[in-house]
C-alpha cells in the first residue's frame, strides 16, 4: 500500500519583518502566540493547524513583482466574520472587502501583513 498524506499539518508565511507580521496577527485577529517558537518564527495556538510566520528560507525571494502567495488560498476560521470585517476596516487594514455569502458562512478578504491576501468565513 502507497504512504498518503492525512492532509496540512502546520502553515507558515513567509515575511521579511517577523515581529510586524506577528504583531499584525496578534492584535488585529487576536491570535495567541504558542508558549514556544523556533528562532526567526513566531507560532500561533491555532487550532486543528497551527499557523506562524517565519523569515523566508534559503532561496526565498520575497522582492519579486508578483504578490506574496499568489496562487495558494488561506482561509481563516472565525466566529463572527461580520464584527471581525468592521474591527479590520475600523484599524485601517489595507483592502478589506465586502461580506459575502458562501457554502462556508460569510466570508470577506483582506490585504494581510506584506501583501498576503487573506480570506475570513465563519458565523
Amino acid at each position: 500500500m502507497p504512504a498518503t498524506v492525512d492532509g496540512p499539518d502546520f502553515i507558515a508565511l513567509q515575511v521579511k519583518d517577523v515581529p510586524a507580521a506577528a504583531a499584525f496577527f496578534e492584535e488585529r485577529l487576536g491570535l495567541r502566540r504558542a508558549p514556544a517558537s523556533p528562532p526567526g518564527a513566531v507560532v500561533f495556538t491555532t487550532s486543528p493547524i497551527p499557523f506562524a510566520v517565519r523569515e523566508p528560507l534559503p532561496g526565498t525571494d520575497l522582492d519579486g513583482d508578483a504578490r506574496p502567495g499568489l496562487g495558494v488560498a488561506l482561509w481563516l476560521r472565525t466566529s463572527d466574520a461580520s464584527a471581525l470585517r468592521e474591527q479590520l476596516a475600523e484599524a485601517d487594514t489595507r483592502d478589506v472587502g465586502p461580506l459575502q455569502d458562501s457554502p462556508f458562512g460569510p466570508t470577506f478578504s483582506f490585504t494581510g501583513p506584506e501583501g498576503y491576501r487573506l480570506t475570513v468565513h465563519g458565523g
